[in-house]
């Protein structure tokens, strides 16, 4: 997978992908929704949408939702190259710590996240470099 960034074409595609797919976020608790696309190495694109619950706990987030769909339809093995996540709600917003730790799952380190930042800019972080201290499969696999 490459480390480069997305293009802009690229990014482009993959924000109206992960907005349409908020528009079908199940938010009526908190009115934060959220969208998710997720670029596969093997060149797919997957989305998600966060579903909330009134038990907040149970609640999933967007990008959780998009990689539970990309392993239901390519198997466990997926590779993620990039995640771009956008909100109808135009504030800046990173993916939460159980999104970064599942990200990391089915990524490398230089898997970059696009995500809402601060005046409505797009910012992008590896996931190394958004979770520096992850908990790595090697490590529990071995």
């Amino acid at each position: 997978m490459s480390s480069e960034p997305l293009t802009e074409p690229q990014l482009a595609a993959l924000q109206q992908q992960a907005t349409a797919a908020a528009q079908n976020a199940y938010a009526p608790y908190s009115h934060f929704r959220v969208g998710a696309a997720l670029l596969l190495s093997n060149g797919q694109t997957i989305t998600g949408c966060n579903v909330e619950n009134a038990s907040y706990r149970l609640t999933t987030c967007a990008e959780q939702n998009a990689i539970a769909a990309a392993v239901t339809q390519y198997g466990p093995r997926i590779r993620i190259a990039a995640v771009v996540v956008t909100t109808l709600n135009d504030v800046a917003c990173a993916p939460c710590g159980a999104c970064r730790q599942t990200i990391q799952e089915f990524a490398t380190p230089t898997t970059r996240i696009y995500f809402p930042g601060p005046n409505q800019t797009t910012t992008h972080l590896t996931i190394a470099e958004l979770l520096p201290a992850a908990f790595l499969a090697e490590s529990f696999l071995s």
